[in-house]
């Protein structure tokens, strides 16, 4: 990878963290997000008591999210992508977002608090791919195409069944609780939940940062990948399921956030070429700097704050339209 790109990414994921810190509705001074950095290294006094909590209970969990969700769901659209050889695939692929959509709306049904609807949102994502892949053994074939095809009927079946739960939702406090899930947002992250779902989410992105250089051969048609060693079937199964649980677990934290684990891979491979082992790590952090910023943009450009699906919806239409026109993708 070029070095001189991965410093001046990485400097640009730390000053887009740095502005986050700052930019709200209570607005702090650069100097105070300094002090705030700079006192548990005894080198800066102590911020005031609401500055503090203002960052450590509101910003901080939601900046760390941020990164971390964007991040996730780029390493999956990467991942995908190498191994179904298709750059229009992402990780909605195997119906894990609907899926883990699915579990928190039933959890919202059933009045679960936040924890259980994170756990029923991480089951459900789990229960999708399941599905999907208990399709595509019952057909024997172990073809990648067939188990696109099983995602998006597992997608389908769960999008009816959200549409179920949201027709039985209770219109004042359930419904908008579920439309709200559908739309993604970080407003209701805490060091809590943070702390439940960011263990699974570093463990399964360190296990696909180490595969990376698979991903190229994994990428070959079957012949040739199983002419130079690689064991597809072990290897593909690690990966999806890697990619899965990065993307269920991003959900339970944020809802459904579309067009990151598309568009971010292309615009890796576009500024660094095709080779996954060095563009897996740039997605991850472009990944990162897009959702971070969209997520400061949420809450500070109107009094209410937009939901993140809406945005990226927005932005990624237009910036996917460009990306196309940029690399000539044959859609076939």
């Amino acid at each position: 990878m070029n070095q001189h790109l991965f410093g001046l990414s990485v400097a640009l994921l730390i000053f887009v963290a740095f502005v986050a810190l700052g930019a709200g509705r209570y607005p702090l001074a650069p100097s105070t997000i300094l002090h705030f950095i700079l006192h548990p290294l005894h080198l800066a006094p102590a911020v005031d008591a609401t500055s503090q909590q203002v960052l450590l209970e509101l910003r901080l969990p939601r900046i760390i999210a941020a990164a971390t969700i964007g991040a996730a769901l780029a390493i999956s659209g990467t991942a995908f992508q190498a191994i179904f050889h298709n750059p229009l695939v992402s990780p909605d692929l195997l119906g894990v977002s609907n899926g883990a959509a699915a579990g928190a709306a039933l959890a919202i049904l059933l009045g679960y608090h936040s924890a259980g609807i994170q756990v029923s949102a991480f089951i459900g994502g789990l229960l999708a791919v399941s599905a999907a892949l208990t399709i595509q053994r019952l057909l024997h074939t172990r073809g990648s195409l067939t188990l696109v095809l099983a995602g998006i009927i597992i997608s389908g079946f769960m999008q009816a069944v959200i549409g179920l739960m949201k027709y039985m939702a209770d219109p004042d406090q359930q419904l908008p609780s579920i439309t709200y899930w559908q739309l993604g947002s970080l407003e209701k992250v805490t060091l809590t939940n943070l702390g439940l779902n960011l263990p699974t989410l570093l463990i399964a992105g360190v296990v696909l940062y180490a595969l990376r250089w698979r991903l190229n051969l994994l990428s070959l048609n079957q012949l040739e990948a199983t002419t130079l060693g690689a064991n597809l079937r072990l290897e593909q199964g690690i990966v999806i399921l890697c990619a899965t649980i990065l993307t269920a677990s991003a959900v339970c934290l944020s809802g459904t956030i579309g067009w990151i684990g598309l568009v971010i891979p292309h615009a890796a491979r576009l500024v660094n070429g095709q080779n996954n082992a060095k563009s897996l790590p740039l997605a991850a952090i472009f990944g990162a700097i897009f959702l971070l910023l969209l997520d400061t943009l949420a809450r500070t450009v109107s009094a209410g704050e937009i939901p993140l699906g809406i945005l990226t919806g927005f932005i990624g239409t237009p910036l996917f339209v460009w990306l196309l026109l940029k690399k000539r993708v044959t859609i076939s």
